[in-house]
């Protein structure tokens, strides 16, 4: 009887915590898109165990579903790129920044191998099929806005290519580049350098790289920040703050861990998939912010980026990102 006493006990205990335990419901692009690998690692380092609340991650194919889920409140928080989210906030969504998860916004884009031939610069990408991260209705995400931008510098009309969807995790990007559903792809990484390693594409541009950056106004700018709701910051400011906290312990974990063990803490086993996410993480050392802080001068890079995307767009003209912007939790340095 003891025993089962105990039993009893320890059950009604288990119970009683998982019911006083806040869950915090994340939607953000996915899984192992290297722009977002802080909030995957979240749980994987028990960041929500230690801040008392358990975090559920709701995986989509682009920056802007997972802002749909945060404005329709199947969501507490959403991860997209800054752009993405402005882009919204100027059709009227419901959108804070709260945080920043990326120091570096790593955009490729991508040819399939069997156009090397005809695809020699941005121009010969006229009638082709471009995929971009999966945009709605209000709100376009970064890949998309970035991809028009580029393809416009090069003298490419936009109504002489067709933008169709690639989401934002391997097996939509790749399974575009692989069947030849689309020419091109404004991609992610690992995801490219897992395409590249397999002769499946070329690159034709690296935002990454200073010969792309230089032709792109406000080319720094915040990709993958922390989004949520009015509602959020007045009613729940507990959530922001572990929110907040549990990112910063995230990236904290990274600046002090090697790329082999992020990649084990992640539990990849496929080999493919291994390589790619340590090459990737070798390759871009400033991927990620140290500590969620937002930085003025790359919130203006942002503005600036945006204001180019959304020429001839008097709403998005007019949005200025400092009405967004809150930093009371993560912090704002210049």
């Amino acid at each position: 009887m003891k025993i089962l006493a105990a039993i009893l006990l320890l059950l009604f205990a288990q119970t009683a915590f998982c019911q006083d335990v806040h869950k915090i419901v994340v939607s953000v692009p996915g899984p192992r898109n290297l722009s977002y690998l802080p909030i995957d690692l979240i749980p994987k380092i028990a960041a929500d165990r230690d801040a008392g609340v358990k975090i559920q991650l709701l995986h989509t194919g682009g920056g802007s579903v997972a802002l749909n889920n945060l404005v329709t409140r199947n969501a507490d928080f959403a991860v997209a790129g800054l752009p993405a989210a402005m882009s919204l906030r100027a059709n009227n969504g419901d959108v804070f920044a709260v945080a920043a998860v990326d120091d570096a916004p790593l955009f490729v884009l991508m040819v399939r191998s069997a156009l090397k031939d005809k695809v020699k610069r941005i121009a010969d990408l006229k009638g082709k099929v471009i995929g971009v991260n999966t945009s709605t209705k209000n709100s376009k995400t970064t890949s998309q806005q970035l991809a028009e931008l580029v393809l416009q510098s090069d003298g490419v009309d936009l109504d002489s290519v067709r933008i169709v969807p690639a989401g934002q995790s391997w097996v939509e990007q790749s399974s575009l580049m692989i069947t030849g559903a689309a020419d091109a792809v404004m991609g992610d990484e690992p995801f490219a350098s897992r395409l590249l390693a397999k002769g499946q594409v070329f690159f034709l541009a690296n935002l990454a790289e200073p010969e792309t950056a230089r032709k792109i106004p406000g080319a720094n700018f915040l990709h993958a920040a922390v989004l949520t709701r009015a509602d959020v910051m007045q009613d729940s400011p507990d959530k922001v703050e572990k929110m907040v906290g549990m990112l910063r312990k995230s990236l904290q974990w990274i600046a002090t861990h090697s790329p082999e063990e992020v990649v084990d803490k992640l539990g990849v086993t496929d080999p493919d998939e291994r390589a790619s996410l340590l090459l990737a993480l070798n390759k871009y050392p400033r991927a990620f912010s140290k500590d969620g802080m937002f930085s003025t001068r790359q919130l203006r890079e942002t503005e600036l980026f945006f204001r180019k995307t959304s020429a001839g767009d008097p709403r998005g003209q007019a949005l200025v990102l400092d009405s967004m912007v809150n930093a009371k939790w993560a912090g704002r340095r210049k």
